[in-house]
């Protein structure tokens, strides 16, 4: 193994930002070490950095970015919390084996919020994010914290913002919507709402509360279940449906046949956390089948590599990918000795003819 010995020095040398750099009992210097394989050192504002030429590359421009994001604002110094030396980590891929680099036009989508600027975190993010402003209809497909949604709507945000439409329509299936949702209280978005929920705070964190809540009166920004989507066609509109592996067949291709002129359609899903009946088709499933040729649509699919919530995330879905794996090997063998078996019992009904 070649290991490496890298010094650096972060100016100006200031221990508030050190402090809050290095986190409480220096918690994010060591979740750099335990990630990235290193060992770091430091004395005052003087970093020693031992480990492999590239991850000890990787940590020293980390170290050196989030001490710039120290700065203080307004005499007070902003915190540097785990999330952000994991997200971090992330947008540096040197945790990939792959050396593929994020094509530049995957980092369009380029928002500030209040947590920052929003941009791709890994190469499959960004050619996503690519194919959502080439393709008039980008499918995302893939576990739960890998930005699906939160990107669909930043690049709808994005679009609003350049006048490239005129609205931004969100919707998903409610699985229970219609009747059993009757005995709720309130009006319709009152009882959608609990499943609208996660389209609400991507946009509460990308343009604010106040911005949101005009945007909606104005019709601007309209969130609706998918089941009001049928007889309308969307012109000028940029139009997300999100948890889709809950849409039926009839569903999928009725959303489908909405999109009009001027107006782009992101689809996102997860094919593992289907909630319809056992003997209902997932419409995201067999979209995949039907649509996988058609070149105005684009498919990404998602994989445990990119989640970008807490690290435990990534490998919870790596547990349940291969649990389902070994579940299906087993059932297979299952299937297979059930044929023997019945080829078998054939075989001694002949043999006594």
């Amino acid at each position: 193994m070649n290991i490496e010995t890298r010094e650096i020095t972060l100016e100006p040398a200031d221990n508030r930002r050190l402090l809050s750099l290095c986190g409480p009992f220096d918690d994010n210097v060591k979740q750099l070490e335990r990630r990235l394989g290193i060992e770091i050192n430091r004395r005052d504002n003087v970093f020693k950095l031992v480990g492999k030429l590239l991850n000890v590359n990787a940590a020293a421009n980390i170290l050196r970015d989030l001490y710039v994001d120290t700065a203080p604002i307004r005499g007070n110094v902003p915190d540097i919390d785990p999330e952000q030396i994991h997200l971090s980590i992330k947008e540096s891929r040197v945790l990939e084996q792959s050396d593929d680099s994020v094509p530049e036009y995957g980092k369009a989508v380029n928002i500030k919020t209040r947590r920052g600027v929003i941009k791709p975190r890994t190469p499959n993010q960004a050619q996503y994010v690519a194919n959502i402003l080439d393709h008039d209809i980008a499918f995302g497909v893939g576990p739960a914290g890998t930005g699906k949604t939160y990107l669909a709507v930043a690049a709808a945000v994005d679009a609003l913002e350049r006048q490239e439409v005129r609205r931004i329509l969100l919707t998903r299936p409610a699985v229970e919507a219609g009747e059993k949702l009757g005995f709720l209280p309130g009006d319709l978005s009152q009882k959608v709402d609990p499943y609208l929920r996660p389209l609400y705070d991507a946009l509460f964190e990308m343009l604010g509360f106040e911005r949101v809540e005009k945007l909606i009166e104005r019709n601007v920004i309209e969130v609706a279940p998918l089941a009001y989507m049928r007889g309308r066609t969307l012109n000028d509109a940029f139009i997300i449906l999100d948890e889709s592996q809950n849409t039926t067949i009839e569903q999928m291709k009725m959303f489908l046949t909405r999109i009009g002129f001027n107006s782009k359609a992101v689809i996102t899903g997860d094919v593992t956390q289907i909630d319809l009946p056992r003997n209902q088709k997932s419409g995201l499933r067999h979209a995949i089948e039907v649509l996988a040729e058609v070149e105005e649509i684009s498919f990404n699919f998602f994989h445990s590599e990119d989640v970008v919530r807490h690290p435990v995330v990534a490998r919870v879905v790596v547990a349940y990918e291969a649990w389902e794996a070994a579940e299906q090997k087993r059932r297979d063998a299952q299937a297979e000795e059930r044929k023997r078996e019945a080829l078998a019992l054939q075989l001694a009904a002949q043999e006594q003819k």
